[in-house]
C-alpha cells in the first residue's frame, strides 16, 4: 500500500470513528468506545502502522485514549477466532466498531444490526447485502463505509 494511500486510509478512518462519536458529545462526557476488529494478527507490520495512525488522528480529533475514549481491538487472523471474536466484540456494545475487511464485517453483522458500525476495504458492500446504498446508507443498515462519513467528519473536531 503506497503512503498516499495509508496516509488517506487512516485519516478517513479516523474521521469516521470520530464522526459518531461526536454525535452523541451532546449527551455529556463519558467515555466513548470504539471497537475495532482487524482479520490480521496483531503483531503484524502493517496493521501496528494503521492502528497507531488511526490512534493519532484520533488525538488530532480531540479523542484520546484514557481521557474520553477507550479503543477495544480485536484480532482475528483465522476464521473461527473471527466469528468469537465479532461475538465478543459486539457483547461489549461499543458506541462504534470498525470493521477492515469483507468477513470482518460479515461476521459482525451476523452479531448485531444494532450497533453503528462502519468499515473500510470491502469488496462490493451493496451487492454483499451489506448496505442498500453508498449515498445515505445509515438510513436503512447500522454498516456505513467510511467514505459516506468523510465530510461530515471533517467538521468534527472534539
Amino acid at each position: 500500500m503506497s503512503n498516499m494511500r495509508r496516509r488517506e486510509f487512516i485519516t478517513l478512518g479516523a474521521a469516521v470513528a470520530t464522526w459518531p462519536l461526536a454525535a452523541r458529545a451532546q449527551q455529556g462526557e463519558r467515555m466513548r468506545r470504539i471497537g475495532v476488529l482487524m482479520a490480521v494478527t496483531e503483531r503484524d507490520p502493517e496493521s501496528q502502522f494503521r492502528v497507531n495512525a488511526f490512534e493519532a488522528g484520533l488525538r488530532e480529533l480531540g479523542w484520546v485514549e484514557g481521557r474520553n475514549l477507550r479503543i477495544e481491538y480485536r484480532w482475528a487472523p483465522d476464521p473461527d477466532l473471527l466469528h468469537r471474536q465479532a461475538a465478543e466484540l459486539v457483547a461489549a456494545t461499543p458506541d462504534l466498531i470498525l470493521a477492515n475487511t469483507t468477513p470482518v464485517l460479515a461476521a459482525l453483522l451476523r452479531e448485531s444490526t444494532t450497533l453503528p458500525m462502519v468499515f473500510v476495504q470491502v469488496t462490493d458492500p451493496i451487492g454483499s447485502g451489506f448496505v442498500p446504498t453508498l449515498r445515505d446508507p445509515a438510513a436503512t443498515s447500522p454498516a456505513s463505509p467510511v467514505s459516506s462519513f468523510q465530510s461530515a467528519a471533517s467538521g468534527s473536531k472534539r
